[in-house]
């Protein structure tokens, strides 16, 4: 019987073990606290959060969520916590806002992404160019006969320019540097209510080779796929940039940077992070499948990326997560946190 009832006690003990084990590891994975990225509204910067959630999710069992907005409402989400990582900053643009939630220790710079970048207020097609090439700096634009290629009915003889989305902070910059040429009586400037819009109104007037004036940038959708010139400008100096702007943009440097508790909460995200080398160079390929597969989403581009550059993020995560993305990528899972498409 004492034989009977120790074999018994001993059952329970080892029932017990196993299901605290158990428990214990389930607790191990609740404990993730969601990762939340800042869904800025530009292709290149979803595209990178696609990715970057799907190895989150899939290769370090993080739950990843996402918010969606313009540049300097999510920059002051990001020093909140309301989101955990930013896949684009972009510098000097943001320089301002970046150093002052920098100095508080609200943010913290982990790494690159993309690299650098130019952007411009003043890009034409190159057909365009090729019919007028005495068009070619943004002087040119106070001449009658070019003004007249670009004007509207709604611009009443202006030329049309297509400039920065509502809320980007290149949205004051441009209408700074318009002032500062002497360009104000000389263009109408139209902000767009998001890129998409901007995008479909250079991809209207290339498919129809008709002219067209506007902002742009390397990464975005058209800059990768279509034919552009950028129109001469006075080369970027600091003291012109601290002054009237009536200079180019320097060049951008596009960085990724996280939540200040993110490094203690999540450092294994970080280290990932830190390696992170999505580069120019890389993310051409992804405008030409965009390009040949026009119907894709984001979602369906991150998918096909991650499936085609196992050699390239594989070298951002430790082995386990390489393994694990790869056993999701095959059984063509989806992350939680990705939005519908």
């Amino acid at each position: 019987m004492l034989a009977i009832f120790r074999r018994s006690v001993l059952a329970v003990a080892l029932i017990a073990v196993i299901f605290g084990t158990a428990c214990s590891e389930t607790e191990v994975v609740a404990e993730k606290d969601p990762i939340v990225f800042s869904d800025l509204n530009w292709t290149s910067a979803q595209f990178q959060n696609r990715v970057a959630q799907y190895i989150v999710e899939k290769g370090y069992g993080y739950p990843t969520d996402l918010v969606f907005g313009a540049t300097l409402p999510l920059l002051q989400g990001l020093r909140r916590g309301d989101t955990h990582v930013t896949m684009e900053i972009w510098l000097p643009n943001q320089e301002d806002a970046w150093v002052d939630a920098l100095a508080a220790g609200d943010v913290e710079l982990v790494g690159e992404s993309l690299g650098r970048d130019w952007q411009s207020a003043f890009v034409i097609p190159a057909y365009l160019q090729e019919q007028y090439p005495e068009l070619d700096s943004v002087e040119d634009l106070k001449e009658e006969k070019y003004k007249a290629l670009f004007a509207t009915v709604e611009t009443r003889g202006k030329a049309r320019l297509v400039s920065c989305v509502i809320g980007w902070v290149c949205e004051e910059i441009n209408a700074e540097q318009i002032e500062a040429y002497g360009l104000s009586d000389h263009v109408h400037v139209i902000n767009p209510g998001d890129g998409a819009a901007a995008n479909a109104d250079l991809y209207g007037a290339y498919e129809r080779g008709e002219p067209w004036l506007g902002y742009q940038w390397g990464t975005n959708d058209p800059a990768a796929e279509l034919e552009l010139v950028r129109l001469k400008e006075p080369e970027y100096s600091d003291e012109c940039w601290a002054t009237t702007k009536a200079c180019a943009y320097r060049d951008a440097t596009i960085s990724i940077a996280v939540y200040r508790d993110i490094p203690d909460r999540a450092p294994d995200i970080v280290e990932m992070l830190r390696a992170w080398n999505l580069n120019l160079e890389l993310y051409k390929d992804v405008g030409k499948w965009r390009l040949e597969n026009r119907d894709a989403s984001i979602n369906e581009t991150a998918l096909w990326w991650l499936k085609s550059n196992v050699s390239v993020w594989s070298g951002w995560v430790t082995p386990e997560a390489a393994e694990a993305i790869k056993s999701a990528l095959d059984a063509n899972e989806i992350p939680d946190g990705w939005p519908k498409a």
